[in-house]
Protein backbone atom coordinates (compact mmCIF):
# COMPACT_ATOMS: atom_id res chain seq x y z
CA UNK A 1 0.00 0.00 0.00
CA UNK A 2 2.79 2.48 0.89
CA UNK A 3 5.19 1.31 -1.95
CA UNK A 4 4.87 4.16 -4.41
CA UNK A 5 4.48 6.85 -1.71
CA UNK A 6 7.64 6.10 -0.83
CA UNK A 7 9.02 5.68 -4.08
CA UNK A 8 9.76 1.96 -3.91
CA UNK A 9 8.47 -0.63 -6.31
CA UNK A 10 8.42 -3.55 -3.40
CA UNK A 11 8.03 -3.81 -0.35
CA UNK A 12 10.97 -3.47 1.02
CA UNK A 13 10.22 -5.81 4.41
CA UNK A 14 8.79 -8.50 3.56
CA UNK A 15 9.12 -11.68 6.65
CA UNK A 16 10.38 -13.86 3.45
CA UNK A 17 13.56 -15.08 3.17
CA UNK A 18 14.35 -13.37 -0.20
CA UNK A 19 17.80 -13.77 -0.55
CA UNK A 20 17.75 -10.26 -3.08
CA UNK A 21 17.41 -8.70 -0.49
CA UNK A 22 20.32 -10.82 2.04
CA UNK A 23 22.41 -7.73 4.03
CA UNK A 24 25.83 -9.55 4.70
CA UNK A 25 26.84 -7.73 7.70
CA UNK A 26 30.30 -9.17 9.16
CA UNK A 27 28.59 -12.17 11.33
CA UNK A 28 26.59 -13.34 8.39
CA UNK A 29 29.08 -13.27 5.12
CA UNK A 30 31.50 -15.09 7.98
CA UNK A 31 28.93 -17.79 8.67
CA UNK A 32 28.28 -18.29 5.12
CA UNK A 33 32.25 -18.22 4.05
CA UNK A 34 32.20 -20.95 7.16
CA UNK A 35 29.51 -23.16 5.30
CA UNK A 36 31.03 -22.65 1.48
CA UNK A 37 34.65 -23.47 3.12
CA UNK A 38 33.42 -26.61 5.01
CA UNK A 39 32.07 -27.72 1.97
CA UNK A 40 34.23 -27.66 -0.49
CA UNK A 41 36.55 -28.77 1.79
CA UNK A 42 34.52 -31.50 2.62
CA UNK A 43 34.29 -31.49 6.29
CA UNK A 44 31.24 -33.24 7.15
CA UNK A 45 29.74 -31.89 9.60
CA UNK A 46 28.72 -28.66 9.97
CA UNK A 47 26.55 -26.17 12.28
CA UNK A 48 25.17 -22.75 11.92
CA UNK A 49 22.93 -21.86 14.85
CA UNK A 50 21.16 -18.13 15.77
CA UNK A 51 18.21 -16.80 17.68
CA UNK A 52 14.57 -16.63 15.93
CA UNK A 53 15.00 -14.39 13.71
CA UNK A 54 18.51 -13.61 12.90
CA UNK A 55 18.53 -14.64 9.39
CA UNK A 56 19.71 -18.42 9.58
CA UNK A 57 16.96 -19.56 6.87
CA UNK A 58 17.86 -16.26 4.41
CA UNK A 59 21.74 -17.56 4.54
CA UNK A 60 20.92 -21.10 4.27
CA UNK A 61 18.84 -20.00 0.85
CA UNK A 62 21.75 -17.75 -0.56
CA UNK A 63 24.20 -20.76 0.17
CA UNK A 64 22.29 -22.92 -2.63
CA UNK A 65 22.07 -20.23 -4.74
CA UNK A 66 25.53 -19.60 -4.72
CA UNK A 67 26.97 -23.19 -4.67
CA UNK A 68 28.54 -23.86 -8.54
CA UNK A 69 26.81 -26.81 -10.54
CA UNK A 70 29.51 -29.82 -9.42
CA UNK A 71 27.79 -29.62 -6.19
CA UNK A 72 24.11 -31.51 -5.60
CA UNK A 73 21.95 -30.30 -2.78
CA UNK A 74 19.19 -31.32 -0.71
CA UNK A 75 17.50 -28.59 1.17
CA UNK A 76 14.86 -30.53 4.27
CA UNK A 77 12.87 -27.33 6.31
CA UNK A 78 10.51 -29.35 7.83
CA UNK A 79 12.42 -31.94 10.47
CA UNK A 80 9.54 -33.41 12.30
CA UNK A 81 10.13 -36.59 10.17
CA UNK A 82 10.74 -40.04 11.26
CA UNK A 83 14.25 -41.96 10.08
CA UNK A 84 12.44 -43.75 7.17
CA UNK A 85 11.11 -40.13 6.26
CA UNK A 86 14.19 -38.80 6.56
CA UNK A 87 15.91 -41.02 4.31
CA UNK A 88 12.75 -41.13 1.49
CA UNK A 89 12.76 -37.15 1.45
CA UNK A 90 16.67 -37.16 1.60
CA UNK A 91 16.59 -39.14 -1.93
CA UNK A 92 13.46 -37.38 -2.95
CA UNK A 93 15.37 -34.11 -2.90
CA UNK A 94 18.74 -35.43 -4.62
CA UNK A 95 16.14 -36.88 -7.07
CA UNK A 96 17.32 -40.63 -5.92
CA UNK A 97 14.49 -43.29 -7.53
CA UNK A 98 13.93 -45.50 -5.13
CA UNK A 99 12.82 -48.57 -7.35
CA UNK A 100 10.53 -51.33 -7.03
CA UNK A 101 10.24 -53.37 -3.68
CA UNK A 102 9.23 -52.80 -0.05
CA UNK A 103 10.99 -49.33 1.21
CA UNK A 104 13.74 -50.32 3.99
CA UNK A 105 16.32 -48.02 5.58
CA UNK A 106 18.69 -50.15 3.78
CA UNK A 107 16.91 -49.87 0.75
CA UNK A 108 17.23 -46.02 0.95
CA UNK A 109 20.83 -46.22 2.25
CA UNK A 110 21.95 -48.57 -0.31
CA UNK A 111 21.05 -46.17 -3.22
CA UNK A 112 22.25 -42.71 -1.67
CA UNK A 113 25.47 -44.48 -1.38
CA UNK A 114 25.54 -45.62 -5.00
CA UNK A 115 24.39 -41.90 -5.85
CA UNK A 116 27.02 -40.50 -3.93
CA UNK A 117 29.69 -43.11 -4.89
CA UNK A 118 29.29 -41.87 -8.34
CA UNK A 119 29.17 -38.26 -7.79
CA UNK A 120 32.28 -38.85 -6.23
CA UNK A 121 33.79 -40.43 -9.42
CA UNK A 122 32.50 -37.85 -11.53
CA UNK A 123 33.89 -35.12 -9.10
CA UNK A 124 31.01 -33.62 -7.90
CA UNK A 125 30.23 -33.04 -4.15
CA UNK A 126 26.89 -33.37 -1.90
CA UNK A 127 25.54 -31.79 0.83
CA UNK A 128 22.31 -32.22 2.78
CA UNK A 129 21.20 -28.80 4.60
CA UNK A 130 18.65 -29.03 7.60
CA UNK A 131 16.86 -26.77 8.98
CA UNK A 132 14.81 -25.69 12.27
CA UNK A 133 17.52 -28.74 13.20
CA UNK A 134 16.54 -28.36 17.05
CA UNK A 135 13.30 -29.50 16.69
CA UNK A 136 15.35 -33.12 15.16
CA UNK A 137 14.22 -35.95 17.31
CA UNK A 138 17.46 -37.91 18.72
CA UNK A 139 16.65 -40.76 16.42
CA UNK A 140 16.31 -38.74 13.13
CA UNK A 141 20.17 -37.40 15.11
CA UNK A 142 22.17 -40.50 15.40
CA UNK A 143 20.55 -41.93 11.68
CA UNK A 144 22.10 -38.23 10.82
CA UNK A 145 25.03 -39.11 12.12
CA UNK A 146 25.10 -42.90 10.40
CA UNK A 147 24.70 -41.03 6.91
CA UNK A 148 28.59 -39.37 7.97
CA UNK A 149 29.61 -42.68 6.94
CA UNK A 150 29.39 -42.58 3.79
CA UNK A 151 33.04 -41.71 2.87
CA UNK A 152 35.96 -42.91 1.28
CA UNK A 153 39.17 -43.62 2.76
CA UNK A 154 39.96 -40.07 2.19
CA UNK A 155 36.69 -37.78 1.73
CA UNK A 156 33.81 -37.53 3.27
CA UNK A 157 30.58 -38.26 0.51
CA UNK A 158 28.24 -36.03 1.73
CA UNK A 159 28.57 -32.75 3.47
CA UNK A 160 25.46 -32.53 6.25
CA UNK A 161 24.81 -28.90 7.86
CA UNK A 162 22.85 -28.45 10.42
CA UNK A 163 20.97 -25.00 11.08
CA UNK A 164 18.71 -24.04 14.15
CA UNK A 165 18.08 -21.73 16.74
CA UNK A 166 20.61 -21.79 20.14
CA UNK A 167 18.46 -25.22 21.72
CA UNK A 168 20.57 -27.19 18.85
CA UNK A 169 23.37 -26.10 20.78
CA UNK A 170 21.94 -27.77 23.96
CA UNK A 171 20.92 -30.86 22.39
CA UNK A 172 24.07 -31.78 20.81
CA UNK A 173 25.56 -31.66 23.96
CA UNK A 174 23.52 -34.43 25.57
CA UNK A 175 25.02 -37.61 26.05
CA UNK A 176 23.40 -39.93 23.42
CA UNK A 177 24.82 -37.66 20.79
CA UNK A 178 28.39 -37.44 22.10
CA UNK A 179 29.46 -39.04 18.49
CA UNK A 180 27.81 -36.76 17.04
CA UNK A 181 28.89 -33.74 18.75
CA UNK A 182 32.29 -34.48 18.01
CA UNK A 183 32.17 -34.69 14.07
CA UNK A 184 31.04 -31.46 13.69
CA UNK A 185 34.45 -29.41 12.56
CA UNK A 186 32.66 -26.23 11.67
CA UNK A 187 30.86 -24.36 13.81
CA UNK A 188 29.26 -20.43 13.85
CA UNK A 189 26.74 -18.71 15.89
CA UNK A 190 24.80 -15.91 14.31
CA UNK A 191 24.40 -12.77 16.63
CA UNK A 192 21.73 -10.11 16.42
CA UNK A 193 23.08 -6.45 14.39
CA UNK A 194 24.66 -3.38 16.08
CA UNK A 195 23.39 -0.21 15.83
CA UNK A 196 25.51 0.57 12.79
CA UNK A 197 24.94 -2.42 11.28
CA UNK A 198 20.92 -2.02 11.50
CA UNK A 199 21.45 1.21 10.08
CA UNK A 200 22.84 0.01 7.15
CA UNK A 201 20.72 -2.86 7.10
CA UNK A 202 17.46 -0.72 6.94
CA UNK A 203 18.95 1.32 4.04
CA UNK A 204 20.18 -1.78 2.17
CA UNK A 205 16.55 -3.13 2.12
CA UNK A 206 14.98 0.47 1.47
CA UNK A 207 17.85 0.78 -1.82
CA UNK A 208 16.76 -2.76 -3.09
CA UNK A 209 13.13 -2.01 -3.27
CA UNK A 210 13.92 0.80 -5.46
CA UNK A 211 14.54 3.98 -2.91
CA UNK A 212 17.18 4.88 -4.60
CA UNK A 213 15.94 8.58 -5.13
CA UNK A 214 18.11 9.59 -2.25
CA UNK A 215 15.40 9.99 -0.01
CA UNK A 216 15.46 7.78 3.28
CA UNK A 217 12.08 8.42 5.42
CA UNK A 218 13.72 7.26 8.61
CA UNK A 219 14.87 9.76 11.36
CA UNK A 220 17.98 8.96 13.25
CA UNK A 221 16.17 8.71 16.26
CA UNK A 222 13.67 6.35 14.72
CA UNK A 223 16.55 3.65 13.67
CA UNK A 224 17.71 4.21 17.44
CA UNK A 225 14.38 3.19 18.80
CA UNK A 226 13.82 0.82 16.36
CA UNK A 227 17.14 -0.89 17.26
CA UNK A 228 16.00 -0.41 21.12
CA UNK A 229 13.11 -2.40 20.68
CA UNK A 230 14.65 -4.67 18.14
CA UNK A 231 17.87 -5.84 19.91
CA UNK A 232 19.26 -6.13 16.26
CA UNK A 233 17.40 -8.90 15.26
CA UNK A 234 16.54 -8.72 11.75
CA UNK A 235 12.85 -10.31 11.62
CA UNK A 236 11.85 -7.72 14.50
CA UNK A 237 13.32 -4.94 12.19
CA UNK A 238 11.42 -5.94 9.46
CA UNK A 239 8.25 -6.37 11.08
CA UNK A 240 8.73 -2.51 12.63
CA UNK A 241 9.78 -0.88 9.70
CA UNK A 242 6.58 -2.01 7.82
CA UNK A 243 4.46 -1.53 10.24
CA UNK A 244 5.76 2.91 10.79
CA UNK A 245 5.73 3.17 6.60
CA UNK A 246 1.95 1.92 6.90
CA UNK A 247 1.34 4.44 9.76
CA UNK A 248 2.92 7.10 7.82
CA UNK A 249 1.73 6.66 4.82
CA UNK A 250 -1.79 6.42 5.75
CA UNK A 251 -1.32 9.95 7.82
CA UNK A 252 0.54 11.41 5.04
CA UNK A 253 3.90 11.57 6.64
CA UNK A 254 7.06 11.80 4.58
CA UNK A 255 9.09 11.41 7.55
CA UNK A 256 9.15 8.27 10.03
CA UNK A 257 9.72 9.82 13.48
CA UNK A 258 10.78 8.11 17.08
CA UNK A 259 7.01 8.70 17.66
CA UNK A 260 6.08 6.91 15.05
CA UNK A 261 7.75 3.89 15.48
CA UNK A 262 6.37 3.52 19.21
CA UNK A 263 3.11 3.43 17.61
CA UNK A 264 4.54 0.45 15.76
CA UNK A 265 5.59 -1.49 18.25
CA UNK A 266 2.46 -1.03 20.44
CA UNK A 267 0.38 -1.80 17.17
CA UNK A 268 2.53 -5.05 16.67
CA UNK A 269 1.99 -6.13 20.43
CA UNK A 270 3.50 -9.59 20.36
CA UNK A 271 5.56 -8.01 23.75
CA UNK A 272 8.59 -6.05 22.13
CA UNK A 273 10.51 -5.03 25.32
CA UNK A 274 13.56 -2.28 24.98
CA UNK A 275 16.70 -4.12 24.96
CA UNK A 276 19.61 -3.53 27.14
CA UNK A 277 21.99 -1.66 24.78
CA UNK A 278 24.35 -0.22 26.84
CA UNK A 279 25.78 -2.89 28.85
CA UNK A 280 27.94 -0.35 31.09
CA UNK A 281 24.85 1.88 32.06
CA UNK A 282 23.60 -1.86 33.31
CA UNK A 283 26.39 -2.86 35.23
CA UNK A 284 26.76 0.82 37.07
CA UNK A 285 22.57 0.51 37.99
CA UNK A 286 23.76 -2.92 39.35
CA UNK A 287 26.32 -1.70 41.62
CA UNK A 288 24.76 1.55 42.45
CA UNK A 289 21.47 -1.33 43.75
CA UNK A 290 24.05 -3.15 45.80
CA UNK A 291 25.59 -0.24 46.97
CA UNK A 292 21.76 1.08 48.33
CA UNK A 293 21.22 -2.97 49.47
CA UNK A 294 23.76 -2.31 52.13
CA UNK A 295 23.15 1.02 53.27
CA UNK A 296 19.66 -0.19 54.09
CA UNK A 297 21.14 -3.14 56.31
CA UNK A 298 23.46 -0.87 57.76
CA UNK A 299 20.85 0.64 58.93
CA UNK A 300 18.85 -1.50 59.80
CA UNK A 301 22.00 -2.75 61.99
CA UNK A 302 22.14 0.42 63.78
CA UNK A 303 18.40 0.71 64.49
CA UNK A 304 17.87 -2.93 65.49
CA UNK A 305 21.41 -3.04 67.55
CA UNK A 306 21.82 -6.39 65.63
CA UNK A 307 25.38 -7.46 65.60
CA UNK A 308 24.74 -10.74 63.73
CA UNK A 309 24.44 -8.44 60.49
CA UNK A 310 27.70 -6.76 61.36
CA UNK A 311 29.38 -9.71 61.68
CA UNK A 312 28.09 -11.26 57.84
CA UNK A 313 29.68 -8.49 56.35
CA UNK A 314 33.04 -8.64 58.57
CA UNK A 315 33.44 -12.42 57.51
CA UNK A 316 32.58 -11.69 53.72
CA UNK A 317 35.22 -9.01 53.44
CA UNK A 318 33.23 -6.80 52.13
CA UNK A 319 34.45 -3.62 54.53
CA UNK A 320 37.89 -4.96 54.05
CA UNK A 321 37.70 -5.18 50.42
CA UNK A 322 37.92 -9.49 50.68
CA UNK A 323 36.57 -11.16 47.42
Amino acid sequence: MYTSYFGLKENPFSMTPDTRYLFLGPQHSEALNHLLYGIHEKKGFMVITGGIGTGKTTICRKLLSILDNSVDSALIFNPALSEMELLATINQEFGIKSGMGRKTKKRYIDALNKFLLKNFSEGRNAVLLIDEAQNLSRGVMEQIRMLSNLETEREKLLQIVLIGQPELKTLLTSPSLKQLNERITVRYDLTPFSHDQEDHYIRHRFAVAGGDNGTFPFSGQACRTIHRYSGGIPRRINAICDRALLIAYSRDYGTITKAIIREAIHDIGGGYQAYTTNPGRKKNRLLLLSALIIIVLLALAVVANQDVIFDFFSNTGIFTGNR
